[in-house]
């Protein structure tokens, strides 16, 4: 049975799509087959995995609301081992055409139990925001990976998200279990970054990766081309570091 990652920060800006789009790459990379969910009304995920997220005639908003399969609104990538289900701009409004949806918090659970054992992985891209959208990504998921940039205000709404995650395991999802933090942007010329990942980890009582994701500007790049880290550039910093991730992922033997 699959593994299913939901990657959330309400924080906008912290690497969680760049997260979503190379760790899928990466785990593809390894032999994994992969599925990602693009959950972000954005679609960056979509477009950074080389999808055209304005030619898409099925993708997760069609299918959370009745008007497609989920193999329907599946779409192969060009890295082998890796499938999307893809996002647009459409994805915005079902937010407000799920109110009246019954058992609406897992409209995405109730497609993703049909194709959980054809995947290794299953990585959900969940939008910067605690929304109904973020709500189904919790009760689809096995795991939530917190992505945290190494800034001075890096565990600002740390604690909500924290609070929502402990909501959904009392009322949703029993078995929902952090994966852990993954510290992003980090940038070893800066005092700053070595201070905040100590701070968390005197804070936050969860799995922290040891892993940590460098400030890279070929990792800034790829996306713009459509292209994980692994096919833009596979031998730089950023590359390396979400090969690192992806094997301690795979490795983590507790979930």
């Amino acid at each position: 049975m699959g593994r299913i990652i939901a990657i959330a920060n309400q924080k906008g800006g912290v690497g969680k799509t760049t997260t979503a789009i190379n760790l899928s790459a990466c785990l593809a990379e390894a032999g994994k087959k992969v599925l990602t969910i693009d959950l972000d009304p954005q679609g960056n995920t979509t477009s950074g995995l080389g999808i055209d997220k304005d030619e898409l005639e099925n993708t997760v908003y069609e299918l959370m609301l009745d008007e497609c399969s989920i193999k329907e609104s599946m779409k192969k990538t060009d890295i082998e081992n890796l499938t999307i289900i893809p996002a647009n701009v459409n994805l915005a409004g079902a937010e407000i055409e799920l109110l009246d949806v019954k058992e609406k918090e897992y409209v995405l659970k109730n497609s993703v139990d049909y194709i959980q054992d054809d995947f290794d992985f299953i990585i959900i891209d969940c939008p910067p925001s605690l929304n109904m959208l973020t709500i189904n990504s919790m009760t689809t998921a096995n795991t939530i990976l917190v992505p945290i940039q190494c800034e001075y205000y890096a565990l600002e709404g740390l604690s909500q998200l924290m609070h929502t995650i402990h909501l959904v395991q009392e009322r949703l999802n029993p078995n929902l279990e952090m994966e852990g933090v993954v510290f992003t942007m980090y940038d070893a010329r800066t005092n700053l970054s070595t201070q905040v990942v100590e701070n968390v980890k005197n804070n936050l009582d969860t799995t922290i990766y040891q892993t940590i994701i460098p400030r890279n500007i070929r990792l800034a790049e790829a996306p713009s081309h459509g292209l994980p880290i692994t096919l833009y550039d596979s031998k730089s910093a950023g590359a390396e570091s979400y090969r690192d991730l992806a094997r301690e992922v795979i490795n983590r033997k507790d979930v």
